[in-house]
């Protein structure tokens, strides 16, 4: 299959584009439902060679209809297969139900759902809700899901796993645990955000062979981002050219999150770092960072200086909440100069909200509750309507960190998919702010710094889990793959 698209759609936008392909194309559903059985035949051929027999599990809608069309088209192939109809297949309507009668025209064996049943097969096929679920998942549905997450083999879901909303990517009370997903027409959003990560698996796309002009009339504004092409630099560069960052942070017992922030900017290439904190730091911080300029201040007033001087400013590694941070955070602010805001330095802006259309935010989740006066829990729920919140209401670019990290300028959200569980350990933010201010510091715009840097951050722990595991990944592991990335061709 080819590579996956750049664009992402709302369950309701695939809906329309079914639509137009059928009403304005004239595709017939049942083809559309053909092609997709047939691709993801395909898909199964390819990837799981010794299949003796198929569970196929199928539901009420059209994603029911693309289940038993796979299960005629591998019954031809002369396959074992048998569906399990959690909805009796009575209660079929349109295509679905010339699905089910082609293929119990060519002997297909259609049996009840029954909880109490031990299912055995080598392949199980989820084709039991699709894109429609908008509530939590309970009574048969939600015992046939459990029976095929219990089996313990491989399981593809065709186009969206079963319980997972896919608009949100929020598990709906349970969700089908997914070895592959296999989704047609247009890529759903919520497979790459929320809970997603936990039961996707491989995300496989194909169109269909959909006409071109059928997606023109759908237009989305939410993205993948896609890989980075960072252009070399001229022979006759100098450290004046990229850039002098600011890093402010490091409070009493926290200046490793700003020597963090500041050896990462230098490595992705600033022409100059500095570091304002606590005066005991600096000291040392010089013998850590010889390349870095480390300065202690205890007031704005010797902070000024420093401000003044540097091109990128970053508040918050470190920072604290005290007087002295919030001194040194309102100074950083009033400078007119483009600003990242990180850890603290949010968790101040919360405490007293500013709009300001110069700088990055970048929240994880709990710092995203505050930002908004609302839960985590509550910015799990959906998190692009909670980047998009955030972003109204202090302006800038906001980056909301997590399992598909999502960026958004207002207009647009693009959403990342490297990274791994690897990353949830300390200092990691620190780091994704040092990627972003030393992209910024080198000219790259806002939305291009905050993708370009999610996203080889992501990639730095994806090489790191690959050479020695997700488990025990430090942040300051990922810096050396972060300068191998900054610099391929």
């Amino acid at each position: 299959m080819p590579k996956l698209p750049e664009k992402l759609y709302s369950a309701e936008q695939v809906r329309e584009l079914d639509r137009i392909a059928i009403e304005e194309f004239e595709i017939p559903g049942f083809d559309l439902m053909t092609r997709a059985a047939l691709v993801s035949f395909k898909n199964i051929r390819m990837n799981w060679r010794e299949i003796e027999s198929v569970a196929v599990f199928c539901g009420s809608g059209n994603n029911a209809g693309d289940g038993y069309v796979l299960a005629r088209i591998m019954m031809e192939a002369r396959q074992s297969v048998i569906v399990y109809a959690v909805t009796p297949p009575a209660e079929l309507k349109g295509d679905a139900v010339t699905a089910y009668q082609e293929y119990k025209n060519i002997g297909g064996k259609v049996m009840g759902y029954h909880p109490d049943t031990e299912y055995v097969a080598t392949i199980f096929v989820d084709a039991l809700l699709g894109t429609g679920i908008n509530r939590e998942v309970t009574g048969r549905y939600a015992e046939a899901i459990a029976s095929i997450n219990q089996a313990n083999q491989p399981v593809i879901a065709l186009d969206v796993p079963s319980g997972l909303n896919a608009d949100t990517g929020v598990k709906m009370g349970c969700v089908v645990c997914a070895d592959a997903t296999i989704c047609f027409i247009g890529l759903k959003r919520g497979l790459f955000t929320g809970d997603a990560a936990d039961y996707c698996g491989k995300i496989y796309f194909t169109d269909l062979d959909v006409p071109g002009q059928v997606y023109q009339q759908v237009p989305t504004e939410v993205k993948l981002v896609q890989p980075p092409h960072i252009h070399p630099r001229k022979r006759c560069a100098h450290k004046g050219k990229y850039g002098h960052v600011l890093i402010i942070g490091g409070d009493k017992g926290y200046s490793g999150a700003a020597r963090l922030a500041a050896g990462t900017a230098a490595r992705l290439g600033a022409g100059l770092v500095s570091v304002a904190t606590h005066v005991e730091h600096a000291g040392y911080m010089d013998l850590i960072l010889p390349e870095v300029m480390c300065h202690g201040v205890e007031n704005q007033q010797q902070l000024q200086p420093l401000l003044d001087k540097a091109s990128i400013i970053v508040i918050g590694p470190g920072l604290g909440q005290s007087e002295w941070a919030q001194e040194l955070m309102y100074a950083a602010i009033a400078m007119d100069k483009p600003l990242l805001v990180d850890a603290d330095g949010l968790n101040l802006l919360a405490q007293n909200p500013q709009h300001n259309n110069n700088w990055v935010l970048t929240p994880h989740p709990g710092e995203a509750a505050r930002l908004l006066d609302c839960s985590a829990a509550d910015i799990h729920q959906d998190r692009f309507a909670a980047v998009l919140a955030i972003q109204k209401k202090y302006g800038g670019l906001c980056v909301l960190k997590g399992a598909g990290t999502l960026i958004s300028d207002g207009q647009s959200i693009a959403v990342s998919t490297t990274g791994n569980p690897g990353m949830a350990s300390g200092g990691m933010g620190d780091v994704l702010t040092g990627v972003i201010a030393g992209l910024l510091a080198q000219g790259a715009d806002s939305n291009c710094a905050a993708s370009t840097g999610v996203y080889i951050h992501g990639q730095a722990a994806d090489i790191s889990a690959d050479e020695q595991g997700e488990r025990g990944m430090l942040a300051s592991d990922l810096i050396v793959h972060l300068r191998r990335l900054v610099n391929s061709k």
